[in-house]
């Protein structure tokens, strides 16, 4: 199944696709006219649609069915400090998104060893991961936010934070109600300051551990999402 990412496509018969991805679908893929591929809008809809006219700048498609993803879950955010290797970010990215994810925002903390993102690279592996995973839903991918921020923000749902210290929290297999909305807050490799946690419970976030092992910061996330996707199964 060939995907296209068409963010603005609408309900009307014809749709022309943009540029890259028409690139892609005529000249990469070699698609010609009557050929059926897909779209999704990355909002859960998935367009089946036929090529009627295979230019390779401005290919032009007809609609001939729309259909909703059907698997509709709890909504997940995870809120991350990036990794000062961006490749591992990014990883944590495309597996979240390819497991399922609603929302992810990049976390500046006290020990956050990188502290600038390129926003539109980790957007682009989130399409990417959407397509390859045949989904329709793009996780939102925020902007670098303060820790700060973060936790003063209102939030719809259970929130925790995942912590190294040894305060006897409680696995987040054992505190979490499927059906739950959910934020969770994973840290930077040197992990939240002692002060950060204080703050983060004060305003009523649940101290967890992901388990016994000492867990790199994007695989902490990837456990996190794989974990909540597992038990709302």
């Amino acid at each position: 199944m060939n995907i296209f990412y068409t963010p603005d496509i609408t309900n009307e018969k014809t749709y022309t696709i943009n540029e890259s991805e028409s690139k892609h679908a005529i000249r990469v893929l070699r698609l010609k006219e009557n050929n059926i591929i897909v779209l999704v809008d990355g909002k859960g809809s998935f367009f089946e649609a036929i090529i009627i006219n295979d230019n390779p700048k401005k290919c032009e498609v007809r609609i001939t069915n729309i259909t909703k993803e059907s698997n509709i879950k709890p909504k997940l955010h995870i809120a991350i400090a990036p990794t000062k290797n961006n490749d591992r970010t990014e990883s944590f990215i495309e597996k979240c998104t390819e497991i399922g994810i609603n929302e992810i925002i990049p976390m500046l903390c006290k020990h956050s060893e990188r502290k600038k993102i390129k926003q539109e690279r980790l957007v682009k592996t989130a399409v990417s991961a959407m397509k390859q995973s045949l989904k329709a839903s793009l996780p939102n991918i925020n902007e670098l936010s303060s820790f700060n921020d973060i936790i003063n923000n209102p939030f719809n749902g259970k929130k925790y934070i995942a912590h190294c210290y040894n305060e006897n929290q409680k696995h987040y297999k054992t505190v979490y109600q499927k059906g739950e909305n959910n934020l969770i807050l994973i840290g930077p490799e040197g992990d939240f300051s002692t002060e950060e946690v204080k703050l983060a419970i004060d305003k009523g976030f649940e101290p967890i551990t992901l388990g016994e092992s000492r867990l790199r910061t994007e695989t902490a996330g990837i456990v996190a999402c794989t974990t909540f996707n597992l038990m709302n199964e």
